[in-house]
């Protein structure tokens, strides 16, 4: 699977099958050892060993890590997660409402909203199972919510109109 990591504002894009990262043509080998109970991870990479205290923040891929005493920020995204988040940055960056899609195949788990609701730019309209992972779809801007065009429970592919807005 591929990662793609920002630390300290450094882009590397990675990849890793099993314990092998392969990052740009260089191979190394890694494991990760967690401390139950504590945000301490012990890093092991060829053989360096690190200890790292680990911070996820807001639940969206971004981290605070302190490795051997600095403090990194860090953002990791694996495919599907950045796949939706640059569908919402594309999203966000039309200029008024643009129509809710689905970013890839899934479930309708829940809709947030009904016909006639205001909603907010970035305000969650429509949780969608893809992947084995639930994923709260957004509104890009601020508007009125003029038609919902799924259900609770049904299946929509990729690029389906969920929520438009007006």
């Amino acid at each position: 699977m591929r990662y793609f990591v920002t630390i300290n504002g450094e882009r590397i894009e990675l990849s890793r099958d099993g314990a092998l990262f392969t990052v740009g043509s260089e191979q190394v080998s890694a494991a990760l050892e967690e401390i139950e109970g504590t945000p301490v991870r012990i890093v092991r990479i060829g053989d360096e060993v690190h200890r790292v205290i680990v911070q996820q923040q807001r639940g969206r891929g971004e981290y605070e890590l302190w490795i051997n005493g600095h403090r990194y920020r860090a953002e990791a995204l694996d495919e599907r997660a950045r796949a939706i988040r640059d569908m919402a940055a594309t999203s966000q960056a039309s200029a008024g409402p643009a129509p809710l899609i689905a970013p890839m195949p899934g479930l309708i788990v829940r809709i947030k909203v009904a016909v006639g609701d205001l909603v907010q730019a970035g305000q969650g309209l429509v949780i969608m199972e893809a992947m084995k992972m639930e994923n709260e779809l957004r509104s890009n801007a601020a508007g009125k919510v003029r038609s919902i065009n799924a259900e609770e429970g049904s299946a929509v592919e990729k690029g389906a109109v969920l929520v438009e807005l007006e």
